[in-house]
């Protein structure tokens, strides 16, 4: 028991140690691993059409120069590793009459509209937004277009960045190195910026900036190696094998490149809804037992978990705490935390 208290002890007086172990357990406590894979889910569902978008979109916009077309729509689909390589070289199939391809962007954009919608519910769930203060069906999916569009913005910079970096090439070696580094910085910058917006867009809370860039900017670093990982996935793990098992390895290599990029979306959102929220430091038993006494971080934990759930803005929700059973499994002493309510 001793030895417990004194762990306990270290890790709520050091930062370095109690944060991370409170982002764990907001994780744990948001079901954040099946919050990630309903995001997987809809990512799966919702890439496609916005691909087929962004392909039809280039290939009409761009129809009367074959060769800046071609530029453009490798640099763009660069940034999808692993399925980006099959639709490029598929370009001449996504043409069609104005009205097929208005009614095919139409279809496509509500389809996309499902990943918008499971975003805003993990982020409203992470954030600790209650359920009454939550966006109505048509706000949700006005702010889904929103969301939708600073992802095409983004796309549209990072496409601008990866077209640079591969004309720097014909300029000579040292030139294109540093282009390339500069352009990963820039990419970097840019996906932390978009995260920030995207958490501000998608979530009905005031999320501080200062609180939030840090944690976005490891998000950012995150993201750009597993896009890193799925060029090399598609570069030497599927180059020269037989139609059937590549087939089954590019549809099992963009599940697991989605749910790692989803993993990485919602464990920065649970990163800055610790330090927004300020829900550390946590005991460090109280996710296995009854029998402990609760920092000051598990109640304004406990409390969010349970106003979150208010369905109506006149219900009140009113949380009590008790003395917990005896003897605690932390060591600590019931003078020490007296029953807390809200």
């Amino acid at each position: 028991m001793g030895v417990l208290a004194r762990l306990d002890g270290y890790q709520r007086r050091h930062r370095w140690a109690g944060f991370p172990l409170a982002v764990a357990y907001k994780f744990f406590d948001d079901q954040a691993a099946y919050l990630t894979a309903l995001l997987t889910y809809y990512g799966f569902v919702s890439l496609f059409p916005l691909l087929l978008f962004l392909v039809a979109l280039l290939g009409t916009i761009l129809s009367g120069n074959p060769p800046l077309q071609q530029a453009v729509l490798n640099s763009a689909l660069s940034e999808f590793p692993v399925i980006g390589d099959q639709l490029g070289h598929n370009i001449h199939s996504f043409h069609g009459s104005g009205v097929a391809l208005g009614v095919g962007i139409a279809g496509s954009l509500y389809g996309a509209l499902g990943i918008s919608q499971a975003a805003q519910l993990a982020l409203n769930k992470i954030f600790a937004v209650p359920r009454h203060a939550r966006p109505d069906p048509l706000r949700s999916r006005l702010k889904g277009l929103k969301f939708l569009s600073l992802l095409a913005l983004g796309l549209c910079v990072t496409t601008a960045l990866s077209a640079g970096e591969s004309q720097a090439s014909v300029f000579g070696a040292r030139l294109a190195i540093g282009v390339r580094v500069a352009a990963a910085a820039t990419a970097v910058a840019l996906n932390a910026g978009l995260l920030m917006a995207s958490y501000r867009i998608l979530t009905r809370r005031r999320l501080p900036v200062r609180l939030m860039y840090a944690p976005a900017l490891a998000g950012a670093c995150a993201w750009q190696v597993i896009q890193w990982g799925g060029s090399y996935y598609v570069g030497h793990v599927l180059r020269g094998t037989t139609a059937t098992y590549g087939l089954f390895g590019i549809v099992l290599g963009l599940i697991a490149w989605l749910y790692l990029g989803a993993l990485v979306y919602i464990g920065t959102a649970e990163v800055c809804a610790v330090r927004c929220l300020r829900l550390w430091p946590r005991s460090l038993l109280s996710p296995f037992t009854d029998r402990v006494h609760l920092s000051p971080g598990d109640l304004r934990a406990y409390r969010t978990y349970a106003t979150t759930e208010s369905f109506k803005g006149f219900e009140k929700i009113s949380v009590h705490f008790d003395q917990p059973p005896h003897p605690p499994l932390d060591g600590g002493s019931p003078e020490e935390h007296p029953p807390e309510s809200a």
